[in-house]
């Protein structure tokens, strides 16, 4: 199914200069697009593919439209290719959507005390426990299990084999990824001579609207109070959250980041992969941290933090280490030559 560039424009915005009854059916890269294919430009170092794409039409901005002149496609002029381009591709992908099938299905178990909306859909052997509420239009995948008193939210949609836990809450409009499991008990443990003792995790996991949650990302619940994800948050793959975090509103975290227990994390926040934040710290709104960068004190201001060291070759990178390690004893050593040079400089003095 396609649809006319002129349509888009209507639906999204934009200035159109070309055939606004060109249609096109889909979207593709720079260097794939054929004649029936809108691509975009959001980093100019690809200027020379867009000019020799085979795209029926681009969506670039004012500055590469002036500056791409070769192209002889359609165009679609917009400040953010980028958003302009994953607006129409859920456009696109809409046209083609298979839609879940509202009701239960027979291999699915639902408790009697559960409160499914009709318009919802669930999947064969999920398991819908005690007090669960499953609002509109949800989709409950395969192998889904939802806990005891757990709330789904309208329009969310949990893929096969999520795991819900009891008493958690999610908002509308979410998507949790197969394998993610929310509600996990949380670490923690009391040591008594060596020996650990549990502490029950008594907590729920709280989260908002508009949340995306990735494959196999786990989330634990509280001890006491609850773990918190704000709207609009975006978890990557193979996440962890740990109990009593709270995450703020649009913040995004890339695969394989990690945040200990009781973490407070501002909204508008990125972390990119791997990244690690430990237990107990604050971090402001809008603090934007590289990729496998280790968070070990509280941020209180806003901007781009950095914590790791950069690649080298092998034998560079052990020359670096033992300087690195001999650092305590060179500064003690400079101390000394201070001394030194100051009783020295006295002395000339007199």
């Amino acid at each position: 199914m396609g649809t006319r560039l002129g349509d888009l424009v209507e639906r999204f915005g934009g200035q159109l200069a070309g055939d606004a009854n060109l249609e096109v059916s889909g979207i593709a890269p720079l260097t794939d697009a054929g004649a029936s294919h809108i691509s975009f430009l959001s980093n100019s170092k690809f200027r020379a593919q867009a000019a020799s794409s085979g795209a029926a039409a681009l969506i670039l901005t004012p500055a590469d439209d002036a500056l791409i002149t070769d192209y002889a496609g359609a165009r679609i002029v917009t400040p953010n290719p980028y958003v302009y381009f994953a607006r129409a591709a859920q456009y696109f992908a809409s046209l083609t959507d298979i839609k879940a099938p509202a009701g239960v299905h027979p291999r699915a178990f639902v408790d009697p005390s559960a409160q499914v909306a009709a318009s919802a859909s669930v999947g064969a052997n999920a398991v819908i426990d005690a007090g669960a509420v499953i609002g509109e239009h949800c989709v409950i995948g395969p192998g889904c299990v939802i806990g005891r008193d757990a709330v789904i939210g309208a329009g969310t949609q949990l893929l096969a084999n999520v795991t819900f836990h009891a008493r958690c809450v999610i908002g509308e409009r979410g998507i949790i990824h197969s394998g993610a499991v929310i509600g996990t008990d949380g670490f923690g443990f009391a040591n008594e001579g060596g020996v650990y003792i549990k502490i029950p995790q008594t907590g729920r996991v709280v989260i908002g609207n508009d949340v995306d949650i990735g494959a196999n990302t786990t989330i634990d619940r509280g001890a006491l109070a609850d773990t918190i994800i704000e709207d609009g948050v975006k978890l990557d793959n193979q996440i962890q959250i740990g109990h009593n975090c709270h995450i703020g509103a649009n913040t995004a975290m890339a695969g394989c980041v990690g945040v200990a227990g009781s973490a407070v994390i501002g909204k508008y926040c990125t972390f990119g992969g791997a990244a690690m934040v430990l237990g107990h710290l604050t971090i402001a709104d809008r603090v934007h941290v590289s990729s496998a960068s280790m968070v070990s004190r509280s941020i209180l201001e806003p901007g781009q933090y950095t914590g790791f060291y950069p690649l080298a070759k092998n034998a560079d990178w052990e020359k670096s280490a033992a300087i690195v390690r001999n650092l305590s004893g060179m500064r003690e050593k400079i101390r000394m030559l201070e001394k030194t040079i100051k009783t020295l400089t006295k002395q000339d003095e007199k």
